[in-house]
């Protein structure tokens, strides 16, 4: 079965940087390079949101106007992982950050078929 693990996260404060990653395994790398790849995050109180999606050959990329600019997602289809960094990060990107497959490979803003747990990010100010 697919699954999806998320690490990276932690504390960072007002104005750093992080980096996430998202290991897919059940898949082989071809199927895996069909996928479009989605972050969402979900902040405490709050429902969640789409963040960045990525095509499965990682030309196109799609961004919340929240972070775009901030924001950078990618892939690295050898190595089935996608990515997000994170840069000029602010108290309220402080959230669940969650890694997402789309099979179908279309990478819009909802519609996702395979979710990780999801890694905390802590921006403090």
């Amino acid at each position: 079965q697919v699954q999806l693990v998320e690490s990276g996260g932690g504390l960072v404060q007002d104005g750093g940087s992080l980096k996430l990653s998202c290991a897919v395994s059940g898949v082989s790398e071809h199927t895996f390079s069909t996928y479009a790849m989605g972050w969402f995050r979900q902040a405490p109180g709050k429902e969640r949101e789409f963040v960045a999606t990525v095509s499965g050959s990682g030309r196109r990329t799609y961004y919340a106007n929240s972070v775009k600019g901030r924001f950078t997602i990618s892939r690295d289809n050898a190595k089935n992982t996608v990515y997000l960094q994170m840069n000029r990060m602010k108290p309220e990107d402080t959230a669940v950050y969650y890694c997402a497959a789309d099979p179908l490979g279309i990478g819009d803003t909802t519609d996702y078929e395979y979710w990780g747990k999801g890694t905390l990010v802590t921006v403090s100010s």
